[in-house]
């Protein structure tokens, strides 16, 4: 897959089948819209191509209250590249793209650049200004221009329609399952292993701190059966603890913290993603260094449990 960060590269796409959207954590409904995108370009022998934005609109439309992403960058580059896309552009938000109206978006934008024969779109897909474009205009206008829109339903997991917000609601309640079932894959946390403050090892635990970037969205706070990708490409079983460390002091800044089973060795500076298997408990408290101990024992039995089963 070639990766664009800008439009003036497109002459070799002229004519693609196009999904169009955000795409923040590449979930079910994501995987199937930009599935189904890659399905007729092979049908019609185009170049399949993902449009989606830098950085994400909400982050230029509503700074400070934007929600945090499921995943960096590089994760959705990543994920976007398993389903088989030829092409990915970045296409970078700003306010003066968000102040155009949804017909030039199309006309003098999207049309001009992609020449596409086929825009596919989600059903709640919106687009323009005041976000004033959906799928029904869009359709006018491809009808209008020449090319097929073609609009996914809701893709639903139970009663409930995947989205990234479900997603992000599933992470608050630290339904790890739930999450797994709309993303398609075990929820993932990312980030270079940096020096903490060192507590875990006197608690005969010793941790990995994980740098998360700060726009990633983390679950409930709590501590979770989890799997660690290392730098040397080997996977570990391992228990994270994730939030403020309430047993240490108030007001602390979010950690994610792994203690690897049965491993020892230098981690620091490394680069390692975490899946999250499930939660095992809410974070908590501890009155005493031993109750602390002891309940850390339980969550390494569990979590070993759990993994091995």
């Amino acid at each position: 897959m070639k990766v664009y960060y800008g439009i003036e590269e497109t002459t070799a796409v002229k004519g693609c089948c196009l999904a169009l959207g955000n795409f923040d954590g590449v979930h079910r409904g994501h995987r199937a819209l930009i599935g189904l995108a890659v399905e007729k370009a092979r049908e019609r022998g185009r170049a399949s191509v993902v449009l989606t934005f830098d950085p994400h609109p909400a982050a230029v439309l509503a700074p400070g209250a934007s929600p945090d992403l499921l995943t960096t960058q590089s994760q959705k580059e990543e994920l976007i590249a398993g389903l088989g896309v030829d092409y990915l552009y970045f296409l970078p938000f700003s306010s003066s793209l968000a102040a155009l109206p949804p017909e030039d978006f199309v006309k003098d934008l999207l049309w001009p650049s992609f020449r596409p024969s086929l825009v596919a779109v989600g059903f709640n897909y919106s687009f323009g200004r005041g976000a004033r474009g959906n799928p029904g205009l869009l359709e006018a206008l491809g009808s209008e221009m020449g090319f097929e829109v073609v609009v996914l339903p809701p893709v639903k997991i139970g009663e409930r329609i995947v989205s990234s917000t479900a997603v992000r609601e599933a992470l608050a309640a630290g339904e790890i399952g739930l999450a797994r079932d709309m993303l398609g894959y075990w929820p993932t946390l990312a980030g270079r292993v940096v020096k903490g403050d060192g507590r875990g090892r006197t608690l005969g635990f010793p941790t990995a701190n994980i740098a998360v970037p700060g726009e990633i969205r983390l679950p409930a706070y709590g501590v979770y059966a989890c799997r660690m990708l290392l730098p040397d490409g080997t996977w570990r079983s391992g228990v994270a603890n994730i939030g403020q460390r309430p047993t240490f002091g108030k007001g602390f800044s979010p950690t994610v913290e792994v203690y690897l089973l049965d491993f020892s060795g230098d981690l620091y500076g490394g680069q390692v993603r975490l899946e999250l298997r499930a939660f095992l408990r809410p974070e908590q408290a501890f009155a005493r260094k031993e109750e602390l101990i002891a309940q850390i024992e339980r969550d390494v039995r569990l979590a070993r449990e759990l993994l091995q089963a």
